[in-house]
Parts: structure tokens; sequence; C-alpha cells
């Protein structure tokens, strides 16, 4: 069971790729959330993959390079912030695998208890208490697999919205399973992802919530391009979005 630190003043943060291309919004909104608490964020612009995709194909060596120039970009002592449960999976738990009996091994180990997803660090460490100003909606939201299997932050994600006095969060049927995205899994087994999808946007849509959350942009692609080719109306955002729409102007 992880041990979670107190509360610090300074906190890196790392977007993610597909946020910084598709929704650098959501980056912005996740920021403004933890600057509500009291935090100086750092943003390192230098910044960029985690290495999962090599990893997850097979390129550990290339893994590696990608992993050790990201980790020299965050040199204090201060938690990373990762907006993604998927590359918050590769950089807490992988990296380890991946230096296991190197000599690399002490340094990589200490980097990777200073990583922590988005709302894991709002609910364990920061004790965020959110007060909700918006109108009555209702909300469905998808967790990503490595999210939820590898980092256990469906359950914080669900506090964070329960916390809203008017959303209702509304369940889907089959939730744990994946939307078929998976990163180059989606690539190399298209007719496979595209059945998963399916299956996935039509849980989604019976639930007849006016709001699809998640906190992993790669996942909403997938579902997002999914639900337009199927001339649906409804469209995902990131979950930081809207926690920051829903409390904006409120006291944490």
């Amino acid at each position: 069971m992880r041990i979670y630190p107190a509360k610090p003043q300074k906190v890196y943060f790392y977007a993610t790729c597909l946020v910084d291309l598709f929704d650098p919004q959501a980056g912005l909104d996740a920021i403004t959330l933890l600057e509500q608490q009291g935090l100086e964020v750092i943003f390192v612009e230098k910044q960029t993959c985690c290495g999962q995709p090599a990893y997850t194909s097979g390129y550990d060596d290339q893994a590696k390079k990608v992993a050790l120039s990201q980790i020299a970009l965050f040199p204090e002592a201060y938690p990373v912030i990762v907006l993604s449960g998927s590359c918050g999976g590769m950089m807490h738990h992988h990296y380890r695998r991946l230096f296991k009996e190197d000599s690399q091994q002490n340094p990589v180990n200490e980097f990777c208890e200073r990583v922590f997803e988005l709302t894991e660090f709002l609910v364990n460490v920061c004790r965020v208490k959110l007060t909700d100003t918006g109108e009555p909606t209702s909300v469905v939201m998808h967790t990503s697999c490595a999210a939820r299997r590898e980092m256990n932050v469906h359950v914080t994600a669900t506090e964070l919205l329960n916390q809203l006095e008017s959303v209702e969060l509304r369940m889907q049927d089959y939730e744990s399973e994946c939307c078929g995205f998976g990163g180059t899994f989606s690539v190399r087994h298209p007719n496979i992802s595209q059945a998963m999808v399916e299956d996935k946007t039509h849980h989604i849509t019976q639930t007849n919530a006016e709001t699809l959350v998640s906190a992993d942009w790669g996942c909403l692609l997938n579902i997002n391009g999914a639900l337009q080719y199927q001339g649906k109306a409804l469209q995902g955002r990131h979950l930081a979005s809207f926690l920051l729409e829903r409390t904006k102007g409120a006291q944490s």
C-alpha cells in the first residue's frame, strides 16, 4: 500500500504528449486546480513522451533512453503530477521494471516514488474538498485500463466527482472494460479495437448522461472519434476541465 507524503509547497507538472497536442486547455485547467491548493506548479518545457510506446512495443533500450531523459528534467525532490493514469503507470511502475538490476536503479526508483496521477494527488496528498457551483447535471466516467489496474485512480476520480453536490455520477455497464485504444494495440489490431470501442460507446450512451469525462486523453480520442463517426452529439472531456468548471470561484 502506498504511503503518501505531506502536502508540499511545489510540484512538477507532467502534461503528457496527448494533452499537449490535443487538449492543452486541460493541462492549464489541471495546473489551476493545483494552484488553488496553494501549490507552486513548475512546468518543464522540454518534457516529451514518457517512453510507453517504445516499452509496450518491446523496445526496452529505447524506452530506457527516453525515461532517463525525462527523469533528468525533474531533479528536485518535488512530486511529479501526471495528467494521465496510463503515463503515471509507466513512470511509477514500469520505470522500475525497466531499470531492475541496472546501475541507475536507485535514482530511478527514487523518481518513481515522486510520481502521482492528478486525482490521486488531489485526494490523497492535498485532501481536497470541492465545492460545486454548477447547475444540476449528470456525468458518466471512463477510466483507462492502466489508471484502473496499475494506479487504482478510478477510486480517487470517483471520489472527486462524488464531492460535487449537483453532479449525478451514472455508472455504465461493463465499466471496467477497455475502450479498445491500448496505444499501439489500436493500430496493430484495428478490427478488434473497433469492436471494443463500439461496445464501450454503446454502454456510455445508454446511461443518457449529459457529460462524459475521463482522466486519460488516449481513451478520449478513441471514444470521441467513435462517437463522432456514429453521429452522436456526446463528446468526452478531460476530468480536470470538468472539475475546474464545476468549482470555479469556489474555495477548496
